[in-house]
């Protein structure tokens, strides 16, 4: 039987460079421009950066495709089940493939925009391409060599 998630209710203020399954509250404060970006996997997006707050502080949102259209400048969200992650050392809150963004009847007045989480820097700790595990030419198995006195490694894969 797979486990049940739990959101938990966080305010902008209180968001860190991973925080997972939360909940926002959260007033549009400006939207940015849409762009066109070419993915990994062959295909085309549009994505926008919106910056998004609260009373506590304000962050920007990486929004994609069709949820682009949902927001408006002035209006107020709720964020359920979302993330943070780094995009250049920097937080950005998102929707991701298990959040759902919808309009909220409880507004927010003031966004307190003095303190942006997305001003703050962190180190991105994700590794180069090639490099640790797996990815890259060695994908994460040791380079000849014996594995034990007796057993040589052989590439499988």
């Amino acid at each position: 039987m797979e486990e049940a998630r739990t959101t938990t209710p966080v305010k902008i203020g209180d968001l860190g460079p991973r925080s997972r399954s939360i909940n926002v509250l959260f007033k549009v404060v400006k939207a940015g421009d849409v762009r066109e970006v070419h993915s990994r996997d062959g295909s085309d997006h549009t994505v926008a950066d919106i910056l998004v707050g609260d009373d506590t502080g304000c962050v920007y949102m990486a929004l994609w495709d069709e949820n682009i259209s949902k927001v408006e400048e002035g209006s107020t969200y709720m964020l359920k089940n979302g993330y943070t992650s780094l995009f250049r050392g920097s937080i950005r809150l998102n929707v991701g493939r298990y959040g759902e963004l919808s309009t909220s009847e409880e507004e927010i007045g003031e966004v307190n925009e003095s303190n942006n989480v997305s001003d703050r820097t962190y180190p991105d700790e994700r590794r180069p391409y090639g490099e640790g595990y797996g990815g890259g030419m060695g994908r994460g198995r040791p380079r000849g060599g014996y594995r034990d006195n007796r057993t040589r490694w052989k590439n499988r894969f």
